[in-house]
């Protein structure tokens, strides 16, 4: 009974070990077939060398499957071009305007956005690394064209959201509400909210104050008048200082006020 089964545990292993041999010579046979189709290509000088453009599930040879993406660049794109390293002055052009923004589509905006944050990362490293190395960044005003680009777009993209907005729910802002002053006198947008209950059953809601007491009014006016007093103080301050650099430096250009 013993030998019997040590047969039948040999014959598997017999049987085990051609399937594996049978294996291997296939997938030789695989290697060598994409080898020559390689060295084919090659001597043919086509376009397509570099990349493959046939897909064999083939464990042996890994193959890229043909694309017609833009160059990965890797880290690099977090650095400049290398033809504008160690220029102290880089060309640029002037940021984006919100009539040029607003004769695109949506789609294309969409694609902008993300070319602006690219160019603004790519921006912040190159000024990190100017400041590790105390050198001075080239043309740094790129930084504040690409800044004001995205806030005009993203201005665009709310004008457009804000109209389809009106034109399906009548409401200028996405969720509605009103203004409204509190007790100490300021104004604010309160926004409307779903209760289970009415306003006047509600406690939570009648315990809000909406309104400015009559007592509080000639604060408000004191409020006002020190916040104008430090806007005048923060503009005299700030002339005397342009004068005094004035005064020390003739050649300095002044800013029109």
């Amino acid at each position: 009974m013993a030998a019997s089964s040590t047969g039948r545990v040999l014959s598997l292993c017999k049987q085990f070990q051609n399937v594996c041999r049978i294996s291997s010579q296939i997938n030789v046979k695989k290697c060598a077939t994409l080898t020559s189709l390689n060295s084919y290509l090659c001597r043919e000088k086509s376009p397509l060398v570099g990349r493959c453009w046939y897909n064999l599930s083939s464990p042996v040879l890994p193959c890229r499957s043909l694309h017609t993406t833009v160059n990965r660049r890797g880290l690099d794109e977090f650095f400049d071009l290398p033809e504008n390293w160690g220029e102290s002055r880089v060309k640029s052009g002037a940021p984006w305007t919100a009539k040029q923004l607003r004769a695109k589509s949506s789609e294309d905006l969409h694609k902008l956005w993300y070319v602006l944050l690219k160019e603004k990362n790519m921006l912040l490293t190159l000024q990190q690394e100017s400041r590790r190395q105390r050198l001075q960044m080239p043309s740094p005003e790129r930084i504040r064209k690409v800044e004001r680009s995205m806030i005009r777009l993203e201005t665009v993209v709310k004008e457009r959201e804000t109209s389809l907005r009106l034109l399906q729910t009548g409401q200028e802002r996405g969720r509605p509400g009103a203004w409204r002053r509190n007790v100490f006198g300021f104004t604010y947008w309160y926004r409307f909210k779903e209760y289970a209950i009415p306003w006047y059953m509600n406690r939570r809601y009648k315990r809000k104050r909406f309104y400015t007491p009559y007592f509080v009014e000639p604060h408000i006016r004191l409020r006002i008048e020190k916040y104008m007093r430090a806007q005048c103080r923060k503009s005299n301050m700030e002339k005397k200082k342009l004068a005094k650099l004035q005064e020390r430096f003739p050649q300095m250009k002044v800013p029109a006020s």
